[in-house]
């Protein structure tokens, strides 16, 4: 297998250490040192440096260590490997060795994935795996699996499979047996939704809504009453149709985000009220994928007479303690407090 050529980005300096990691005799050495501006790919040639101080010699020698150590633990199986949203400083460096040490990189779009991998000094293979051939790539990959080999796979930005194509392929590769091994990093939806200041401990991600604006707002009315945090994807040209319909089917006053170029040199987040943020989009002429994110729905408390109403229903067919479980987990109240409510109910309705 051909050495591990990684780019170490020195990322509080403003150099960049090309590293030649010899799996053979074990030994890292340094091919050239660059500047950033002759180093950077387009994407990022213009971002600033945070820290210009240079890098202390034992943290460069431990993500050596880390490489070196991730490229021996690397085996045969099917590996999801995340990748950057926006910014390629947010590769991780299991990341770098598995790309580098696999047998072959399978891609939603090779020419976009190409540039990552020359960013990095990587040259494993690639070939395209998307919609369109999933179906047929799922037996050569199979077949490559049996001899052994270890395969990567990623998407053009973010987590693989997350509103992208793949999950047939990891469905048919675990069935048959094989090691379907994730490699976490960035995700754009994790990454607007805990920048978002929304809740964070129950949402759900739906995705992208539908294109047609019966089918979106169909979809939204499913959505409407989800006691969680919403987290959708958005393109560019939908995202003022998409907001409009949020204020019809959700509620004005509901509290969003809309955040979009994340990672990036115009990284933008948008706050407030689903009202202002879909006049806000409809006057602007917006780039990049987009991620918004939607408060909860308000939870209407749940009063005695509800309870008691329920319990009443209950008691026609339960025992009282089956009465006040069953409406206890119904209106997600505490059971003692249904179970002395339905004392109270049956003492008045003997007396």
């Amino acid at each position: 297998m051909s050495p591990l050529a990684i780019i170490l980005r020195s990322l509080p300096s403003d150099r960049e250490t090309v590293l030649q990691f010899d799996q053979t005799t074990g030994t890292t050495v340094r091919i050239r040192t660059l500047t950033k501006s002759a180093a950077r790919m387009s994407s990022t040639e213009d971002q600033p440096p945070a820290n210009r101080d240079a890098v202390s010699a034992a943290v460069r020698n431990r993500m050596d260590a880390e490489l070196r150590a991730c490229a021996a633990r690397t085996s045969g199986g099917l590996y999801i490997v995340s990748t950057p949203i926006g910014n390629l400083s947010d590769i991780t460096l299991r990341a770098l060795a598995i790309l580098a040490t696999a047998d072959i990189v399978y891609a939603e779009d090779t020419r976009h994935s190409a540039h990552l991998l020359q960013h990095f000094q990587i040259n494993t293979h690639l070939k395209s795996s998307h919609d369109h051939n999933e179906e047929f790539r799922i037996t050569e990959i199979l077949d490559r699996l049996s001899r052994g080999q270890s395969i990567a796979m990623i998407s053009d930005a973010g987590t693989p499979l997350i509103s992208d194509p793949g999950y047939k392929i990891v469905r048919a590769v675990a069935a048959a047996g094989y090691d379907v091994v994730s490699v976490p990093g960035a995700a754009a939806m994790l990454t607007a939704l805990t920048s978002s200041g929304l809740p964070t401990d129950t949402f759900l991600f739906a995705g992208f809504l539908p294109s047609k604006q019966v089918a979106r707002q169909r979809r939204l009315t499913e959505l409407k009453d989800i006691p969680a945090t919403l987290v959708f994807y958005e393109s560019p040209s939908r995202i003022a149709a998409s907001c409009a319909d949020m204020v019809a089917k959700l509620g004005r006053d509901r509290t969003a985000v809309v955040a979009r170029e994340l990672t990036k040199r115009f990284e933008e987040v948008l706050r407030g009220t689903l009202a202002s943020l879909a006049d806000d989009v409809a006057t602007r002429t917006l780039k990049g994928e987009m991620v918004v994110v939607v408060s909860p729905a308000a939870q209407t408390p749940v009063t005695d007479d509800d309870i008691v109403a329920e319990l009443e229903a209950a008691l026609k067919d339960l025992s009282l303690k089956d009465a006040a479980r069953a409406v206890s987990e119904k209106l997600n109240v505490s059971r003692s407090k249904v179970y002395e409510l339905g004392l109270v109910l049956k003492k008045s309705s003997t007396s």
